[in-house]
């Protein structure tokens, strides 16, 4: 179990809905793969790198919606920049995609 955190510790994390509109697959990476991520008009569009290329194909991700964390410190990978983290389910045998429903808004706030 982790270490234990206060509720306003949580509430610094900004998660938000995103739809990826466009998956690359870089040459210089074995685990990454770079995904547009669409948050709105009002958040705009980010990068993300996630590093599932192993388990996971551009098909997965296209035009669909997941959850992503979107205040997290920018983090240079490779030769661009990944402005966020999409969120996932830890699984021993591979990391399991959350996608969301239609409905779900872009840019929306997860809580």
């Amino acid at each position: 179990m982790s270490e234990m955190i206060q509720f306003a510790d949580f509430l610094k994390v900004e998660m938000r809905v995103g739809l990826v509109t466009e998956v690359l697959v870089p040459d210089w990476s074995e685990k990454l793969l770079e995904l547009k991520v669409d948050f709105g008009a009002e958040l705009g569009q980010r990068t993300i790198f996630s590093g599932v290329k192993k388990y996971y194909s551009e098909a997965d991700f296209l035009n669909k919606k997941f959850p992503f964390v979107i205040n997290l410190t920018a983090k240079k990978m490779g030769p661009s920049i990944s402005q966020g983290m999409m969120v996932m389910i830890d699984n021993s045998l591979k990391p399991i995609l959350i996608p969301l429903s239609e409905q779900a808004e872009l840019g929306a706030l997860l809580c």
